[in-house]
């Protein structure tokens, strides 16, 4: 009777929580049935076994708890179960603002796993990188931990440290960083001008106000030669909003498709003429920090041939996901769909690669002067200063000055616009 009755239960709480997949699918409700059916049993049996024999007395709750973060782990990486402080944890996350450290984190081979540390953040400034092997968070051992859990134990009050052990495939040994957390603003855009005519636009990840950003962005920039999309160390975000910032650059074509099991997670979406900015070409830069949403727009730019893609091979994370909250206000993250590419491609672990490969390379500590051997004009006494020029301004930045010696990744996409510029005119005579 004891076992009917906690049988019974256990159904009533798996068809509760997840009979949306059921009312909201093509499958045979018949046939699904009387195939799980057995596999109920099974799990009652095992219920039952523990609750009578286990060492100490374990709650329902927590069994139960326990089965379905199982069930989840057997799935991808990105589905998990959340409970009920961990819902709670995403839902801040999502506000663009939190006390923590500034990491994108995923399971991969099995391990916890840095998708990205977010430009700007503690992560950042304390070199981690996409990659990274998050072995222990403190005195706690990651095999086995939920993302929610690993999230949970990283962030916390700004001022407050945590240290955590890294292994890093190119390093012999894992070694510990402590890190000190900050409150977590991210703004998703950043803009300038690095030289009249030539705009520059970060993108750090995809929220809701993404799109809008760019686009004030792009108006304040007007007239442009030329646009350097930053993709770098972006994680993604909102697909809408990878959609929308596609659909900035492309006036007509595929902007990505999706393809899931049921009908509305197959969709497709195509570029609109209107609000278009097409007078100017892109460089669009990305590294192995450039995931998901990041990765719908690099890809649909470059299938569209409407920008060069440069830097390294992306992370590859072609899945969509969405979040179902559950009656008792925990909730189940669950990958629903994957995303191709306009030309068909699924980037799914392989990630996009660049039409020109370009890395960035290890800053060297000791600077050599490579112009020893030259004397130049300026180095004569009493030289003539450069007047400074009516049409193009002289540029005083400083700040921007180091931007472009330090990050050649970026100098080498100005160059490619400028040159791109000179060479069009030709291209027209010819």
């Amino acid at each position: 009777m004891r076992k009917s009755k906690l049988f019974l239960s256990v159904i009533i709480l798996i068809i509760a929580s997840f009979g949306f997949l059921i009312l909201n699918s093509t499958i045979d409700v018949s046939a699904y049935t009387s195939k799980m059916y057995p596999q109920l049993e099974k799990f009652t049996d095992c219920l039952e076994i523990i609750e009578k024999n286990y060492v100490e007395e374990v709650t329902p709750e927590k069994l139960i708890e326990g089965a379905i973060k199982g069930m989840t782990s057997v799935l991808d990486p990105h589905s998990t179960y959340l409970t009920k402080e961990e819902y709670k944890e995403i839902q801040i996350s999502t506000t663009g603002s939190f006390g923590g450290l500034g990491i994108e984190i995923g399971i991969r081979d099995g391990g916890l796993t840095v998708i990205t540390p977010i430009e700007g953040t503690p992560a950042f400034r304390a070199g981690i990188k996409p990659g990274d092997k998050i072995i222990r968070i403190e005195d706690k051992s990651t095999i086995d931990m939920s993302l929610g859990e690993a999230v949970k134990l990283m962030r916390g009050p700004k001022g407050t440290k945590v240290t955590i052990t890294i292994f890093r495939e190119s390093d012999k040994k894992p070694f510990d960083i402590t890190i000190t957390r900050a409150i977590i603003h991210i703004k998703s855009v950043k803009s300038q001008m690095l030289e009249p005519g030539y705009g520059y636009i970060k993108v750090r990840n995809f929220q809701m106000d993404t799109a809008d950003n760019i686009k004030k962005a792009l108006n304040n920039m007007l007239p442009l030669k030329g646009v350097i999309l930053d993709l770098r160390y972006n994680p993604g975000g909102l697909l809408a909003q990878a959609i929308s910032v596609s659909d900035l650059f492309l006036s007509s074509g595929k902007i990505v498709y999706t393809d899931g099991r049921r009908a509305e997670d197959r969709t497709e979406h195509i570029a609109h003429k209107e609000g278009t900015y097409t007078d100017f070409p892109i460089i669009v830069i990305i590294n192995g920090g450039t995931a998901s949403a990041a990765e719908i727009v690099a890809g649909a730019l470059q299938d569209n041939k409407r920008a060069i893609i440069l830097g390294v091979k992306s992370f590859g994370k072609a899945s969509v996901q969405t979040i179902r909250p559950l009656s008792d206000g925990s909730a189940l993250k669950l990958t629903v769909a994957r995303y191709f590419t306009p030309s068909g491609r699924s980037i799914q672990a392989t990630g996009i690669e660049p039409d020109i490969w370009v890395e960035q390379p290890t800053p060297i500590k000791k600077e050599t002067n490579q112009d020893l051997n030259f004397i130049r004009e300026k180095d004569l006494e009493h030289h003539l200063e450069p007047k400074e020029d009516s049409i193009m301004p002289k540029n005083n930045n400083k700040a921007l000055q180091q931007l472009l010696k330090d990050d050649y990744q970026l100098k080498y996409a100005l160059d490619i616009l400028k040159t791109w510029n000179i060479f069009n005119p030709l291209k027209k005579a010819a």
